[in-house]
Order: structure tokens, then sequence, then C-alpha cells
């Protein structure tokens, strides 16, 4: 694979989307996940989902298609300021470093990897963020340790939200340090609009202060996000 670069900040316009998103998510029943079917992963089409609280995910086995196009009721949410760092994990934490974005096709590699269970990225999804990561819209929160990738995380941040997707571990606590490490960096400047999105509320996100919230709540909040400005990932 090639090595990532740096993305491009602010991230690069991608255009209009062709897709009326925003009419799906309108038109959905309270407590349906899945909102349509089809489309495709133009950077634009991604870019204007995730405008509108939607995320992509197939529909056949292992994420392959027709693509499904998803909003939960309720989401999972993380706000920055309710992160739970437990004693026995902040003891751990100091053994790793925290990196952004210099290992993007590693960890989507690692995310989608195909001994994983309930694996559902494909060599299209990966594809597909690749070319938001060289937008500026994608990227990868990573933990190190002794100059070995062992976890990370990667997402879409826009404006004030970051859309996270995928984790990986290698090493116990790896992925948990790399979402701290994500809420320490797009906390920064105090700014409450911010907002992580979890797509699905789980008992291990659950300990770390994810909460779940209903659609219109969800929807409200990501409007807020995303008057907030971009966290500049370079600058890490």
């Amino acid at each position: 694979m090639p090595p990532s670069l740096t993305p491009p900040f602010p991230p690069l316009d991608p255009g209009p989307s062709s897709w009326d998103l925003g009419a799906l998510v309108a038109a959905a029943e309270p407590g349906e996940d899945l909102i349509a079917a089809g489309g495709d992963l133009d950077p634009s089409t991604l870019v204007d989902a995730y405008r509108h609280g939607l995320f992509p995910m197939g529909l056949g086995k292992h994420g392959k298609g027709p693509i499904g196009w998803w909003s939960p009721d309720p989401r999972g949410v993380l706000v920055p300021g309710d992160l739970r760092v437990r004693k026995s994990l902040r003891k751990v934490l100091k053994r790793f470093e925290i990196r952004i974005d210099t290992a993007f096709d590693e960890v989507m590699a690692s995310c989608g990897d195909p001994q994983r269970t309930g694996r559902w990225i494909t060599p299209e999804v990966t594809a597909a963020y690749r070319r938001l990561h060289d937008l500026g819209w994608a990227h990868s929160v990573e933990t190190w340790l002794g100059g070995e990738l062992v976890g990370g995380l990667y997402g879409v941040a826009i404006g004030g939200l970051f859309a996270g997707e995928s984790m990986f571990h290698n090493v116990r606590d790896a992925s948990k340090a790399a979402l701290v490490g994500l809420v320490e960096l797009i906390a920064a400047d105090g700014d409450e609009r911010r907002l992580i999105d979890v797509q699905w509320r789980t008992d291990h996100l659950a300990s770390l202060g994810v909460n779940e919230v209903g659609r219109a709540d969800y929807l409200a909040a990501l409007g807020r996000a995303l008057q907030a400005p971009p966290v500049d990932f370079r600058g890490t």
C-alpha cells in the first residue's frame, strides 16, 4: 500500500451530491435504522450523507452490496466532555504513542481484516474512504507501541463532527487509547458543539461515556456540530 500523506486542510470540496439524502432522513420512520439502499460511494455522496446523519454499510454478507444507508434510532454518541477514563486505563495510556494520519491505509486494513467477526469493510469501502482521506475528510487516529501500530480508529471529520467508522486493537486497551487521543484532539478548543458519532451504543462504548439519543436529538446536535470550525488534524 502507498504511504499515507498528510491530507489537505481545509478539506477539498467534493462537489454536490447526485442524491437528495436529506429527504430520505426526513421520511424515516421512528426506530427505523435502515433508511435506503443503493446509490454510490462517491466523495460527494459520502460527505453529504454524513451532513444529514447517514452512513453507508453494505447489506450483503460481510458488507457486500447493495449499499445500505443507515441512520440509527437511537444513535450512539459521545460528547467529548462525557468521556470516562477509568483509573486502570489512565495508568496504561502513557505506554502508547498517539499519531494522526500516518498509517491511514494500515488502520483501514486492520479494521477490515477478513478474520474479524462481523466484518463489513469491503475493498470498495476501503477505496472510497481512501479518496475521502486524500481530500481531507477522513482521518486515522493511531496507537503505536515500540514503533509498531497496535490499534486505532478511522472516521470522517466535518466541522465539529467526527463520525467514527471502525476501530481495532492488537494490544489490550490500544483502541481505547486511540479514542482518548481523538477526544483530546477535537476537544482542545473547548467548543461544546463538537460531537463524536459512534453509530450504535455498545456496552464497551458505554463504559467510555457513550450515550444513546433519539434521531431528532441527534440531528439537532449534528446541526450544531456542523457549525463548529473544523479541526486541523495536521497540527498533531
